[in-house]
């Protein structure tokens, strides 16, 4: 039986190992670096993750794999695609953002944040987020999905002697740890019909399995798919998403909202579409069903939040995130029915790029506002415009691209996508759900969009906005920007590369 693997391709496999060693610097460094220098680790970890995605660059000149089985090349454990980059792209950019975001937050916090362990969590999480795109056997995507997870559970109950913090934490660590104890019983079942963890071998052994067993590899699928419909929020798994954004760093609940999403949109499209496709009939269903309820729910607990609450504008947010779950889910569940597979997931592709740049760019003012109204109300956003036209400017273009209305032309091309997947797969009552929740949407974001150009009450401050955080909305505002101008650049990642 052939099990050696070949040659390590240290090309193929940099992005997240660059990441993983840096992280590991910063926790030696932290050891020797005096209090008035840890300053340094955090532009240490913004530079790795900088240099991490400068090295897909050199993998864009074609396909690679890495960790294949001897006389079989196409079982492979790492794949570095045209997919496995583009998430890659998203993962570490927006880790990169986040940590822009954490330099201000780390240096506002004076000292409460641990330093040292807040940038070695944030950079290993950041690097198994960057490995599971490119895994390709069930093995390989828990490893990832749990070391991109496990870091996040701490980085959210990090701040020290804060209830509302370690309440988040333990919600968000219990309720994860379940989903995944489901989803390796799933594994473990695949593995026994298919006798093997690789994905494209579990694609073809699973449609020969024993009629005696087929109900345990029905019910391996089900269950393999629960831990990767968590990390994606996705109804009924989202109970955790409020409070955890809410109790964690705002940088945190930044990254949690686009690369945790990213983390289980990545592997649920890997498992459905290139391990189980043979069972279309019972994942398209299912996930055509979760996306109604996603949208739906999460877009009427947006609606619901009073603007004077603690917290309100974190809350709408982490509300908003679930509801755009749904969104990225319809592609995904019109693979199952369309003829064309590929291209309804780049499809989701394309909309999690759109979504990752406003949405940290949203959490971007929302950490500027943070820093003179601590409590993040809505309400604390009236009259920004008065105070700080560009930010109000800015996250005004942000909650519109969110809504998909102009000038934010890039999410309203991002919906037309999605959209033309599902009438596409011929699911006409999912793209129906989908048109009412937009409608639904668009009222909260617009009622947040309007509050930020009323007149102040009270004499106008002024926000004073750090180096760091300058160039966290800037970035985000520029690329926002470029693709509303240019939104084909979005409608290139059509063509995934992963078939």
């Amino acid at each position: 039986m052939s099990s050696l693997v070949q040659s390590v391709d240290w090309l193929a496999i940099a992005p997240p190992t660059l990441a993983a060693v840096v992280g590991l610097v910063v926790l030696v460094a932290d050891l020797f670096i005096g209090e008035a220098r840890k300053a340094v680790l955090g532009w240490v970890s913004v530079a790795g993750l900088a240099a991490s995605a400068l090295l897909l660059l050199p993998l864009l000149d074609g396909d690679r794999a890495t960790f294949c089985l001897t006389g079989d090349a196409d079982a492979c454990s790492y794949v570095a695609d045209r997919f496995t980059l583009v998430v890659q792209l998203l993962v570490l950019g927006g880790a990169l953002l986040a940590a822009l975001l954490s330099v201000t937050a780390l240096k506002d916090a004076d000292k409460e944040l641990p330093e040292g362990e807040y940038w070695f969590l944030l950079l290993s999480s950041a690097a198994g987020a960057a490995l599971l795109p490119a895994s390709r056997d069930l093995a390989t995507l828990i490893v990832a999905l749990e070391v991109a997870s496990l870091p996040a559970f701490a980085l959210v109950g990090i701040r020290r002697g804060d209830r509302k913090s370690s309440e988040a934490a333990l919600k968000f660590f219990l309720s994860s740890v379940t989903a995944t104890a489901v989803s390796l019983m799933g594994v473990s079942f695949v593995y026994a019909t298919t006798g093997t963890l690789h994905l494209t071998r579990i694609a073809d052994r699973i449609q020969h399995v024993d009629g005696q067993f087929y109900t345990l590899a029905q019910t391996g699928v089900v269950l393999t798919l629960v831990g990767f419909a968590f990390k994606t929020a996705a109804v009924p798994f989202h109970f955790w998403v409020p409070d955890t954004y809410v109790g964690a760093p705002l940088p945190i609940a930044a990254y949690l909202s686009v690369v945790g999403k990213a983390v289980g949109f990545s592997g649920l499209i890997l498992v459905t579409v290139i391990a189980f496709p043979s069972y279309a009939d019972v994942w398209g269903p299912a996930l055509a069903a979760l996306a109604a309820f996603t949208m739906t729910v999460g877009n009427v607990g947006a609606l619901r939040q009073r603007s004077t609450r603690a917290y309100s504008a974190v809350r709408l947010l982490a509300w908003s995130s679930v509801g755009q779950a749904g969104y990225l889910l319809v592609p995904i569940a019109s693979a199952a029915y369309s003829e064309d597979a590929q291209k309804a997931i780049g499809s989701t592709v394309a909309y999690a790029l759109m979504y990752a740049a406003v949405n940290l760019g949203a959490f971007a003012v929302a950490a500027l506002v943070a820093r003179t109204s601590p409590l993040n109300r809505i309400s604390d956003y009236r009259g920004l415009y008065a105070r700080n036209p560009l930010s109000a400017l800015v996250l005004g273009f942000f909650l519109l691209c969110l809504a998909g209305l102009p000038p934010g032309i890039i999410g309203l091309f991002a919906k037309v996508t999605v959209f033309s997947a599902v009438v596409d797969a011929g699911l006409g009552w999912l793209a129906v759900v989908m048109a009412v929740n937009v409608v639904i949407a668009l009222f909260y974001y617009l009622q947040w969009t309007t509050l930020l150009f009323r007149a102040p009450e009270g004499e106008p401050g002024t926000h004073r906005v750090p180096a760091p955080l300058t160039a966290a909305i800037a970035l985000t505002a520029v690329l926002g920007v470029a693709l509303s101008g240019a939104p084909q650049l979005i409608l290139r990642f059509s063509e995934t590369g992963l078939f």
